[in-house]
């Protein structure tokens, strides 16, 4: 679990950007991806009986600044646990005295809003986790919503820019990892999906929606899941690792598109050539024309001015 914990930090302080789309889809927020996120300690001393502390540490604890200011905690699971009740509490109450104020003789605590990301679920796995306070002056509830990886199908991650969940997407599989290492042709299948997502991340870095930093990071971070969680699968680990690392698999829609644009960039050149030489322009004009506008050779261009 140590290992999911790193790889859910890495990816809160190396892709911050990513959390924006996750927080909006948790709490129903409507943030533009313009907002600047502030993270606070994840270290905190919970005071026991006898007065001794106790070093806790929170996945993590932020601030989303935009037109509000709201904080929020947000902790990642393996598994569903019945002690992640008892540790919320503890950490978003902890996280609310950091920041309480006193005024006069009377002390205000802001609980952060909280989720739980769980990256294994099952049937019985709850939507929400409840907490309920009963105090001399009546009673307080609150639920912290649950959001279960292994339900978002790889569309729905693209469709929701939840990139984010990329790197836990092979949660999803697991179940089948035994199937997978003895019939060929579904391995084959769980390869051509991980090529899918790795030629969804090119295409997101290409039109600059993602940064080229964020596409590697997702994909380092990716390999590091998959290692650790198919450590006993070695047909899965290698082949998936394989595509994540960049030998990606050819496969029948890839060809058609790759060979559409190679027709297309070819009557590109041959329309900017008859056009030019329609107008009469100078031959070593038009050559070092296309030869620039399309990075072709010099012999490249020859071979196409005299078709």
């Amino acid at each position: 679990m140590f290992l999911y914990d790193d790889v859910f930090r890495t990816l809160l302080n190396d892709c911050t950007s990513l959390m924006l789309p996750v927080i909006s889809h948790v709490f129903g927020e409507q943030y533009s991806g313009d907002e600047e996120i502030f993270f606070s300690p994840n270290e905190h001393f919970l005071n026991r009986q006898g007065g001794t502390e106790d070093e806790q540490i929170t996945d993590s604890s932020f601030k989303i600044q935009g037109k509000a200011t709201k904080r929020y905690h947000l902790e990642c699971q393996s598994s569903p646990d019945s002690s992640m009740l008892l540790r919320f509490f503890e950490y978003r109450t902890q996280i609310a005295l950091d920041e309480g104020l006193v005024r006069g003789n009377t002390l205000t605590i802001t609980l952060p809003h909280s989720a739980v990301l769980y990256l294994r679920c099952r049937p019985s796995t709850p939507d929400t986790l409840r907490i309920r306070i009963e105090t001399p002056g009546g009673s307080l509830e609150y639920e912290i919503p649950a959001l279960k990886s292994q339900r978002f199908s790889l569309q729905k991650i693209f469709d929701k820019n939840l990139l984010f969940l990329l790197p836990f997407y092979i949660f999803s599989h697991e179940d089948r990892f035994k199937k997978y290492e003895k019939d060929a042709a579904r391995l084959k299948e769980l390869h051509e999906e991980y090529a899918d997502i790795r030629n969804r991340l090119d295409e997101l870095a290409e039109i600059a929606r993602i940064s080229e930093y964020v596409k590697c990071t997702i994909e380092d971070m990716s390999e590091k899941v998959l290692e650790h969680i198919a450590a006993r699968h070695n047909a899965v680990r290698k082949g998936v690792s394989a595509v994540l690392d960049g030998k990606v698999l050819e496969y029948e829609a890839k060809t058609f598109k790759r060979e559409g644009m190679a027709e297309g960039r070819e009557k590109g050149i041959r329309d900017t050539v008859s056009i030019l030489k329609n107008l009469d322009i100078p031959q070593q004009v038009i050559l070092d024309k296309i030869q620039e506008q399309y990075r072709l050779s010099s012999e490249a261009s020859k071979k196409i001015l005299v078709k």
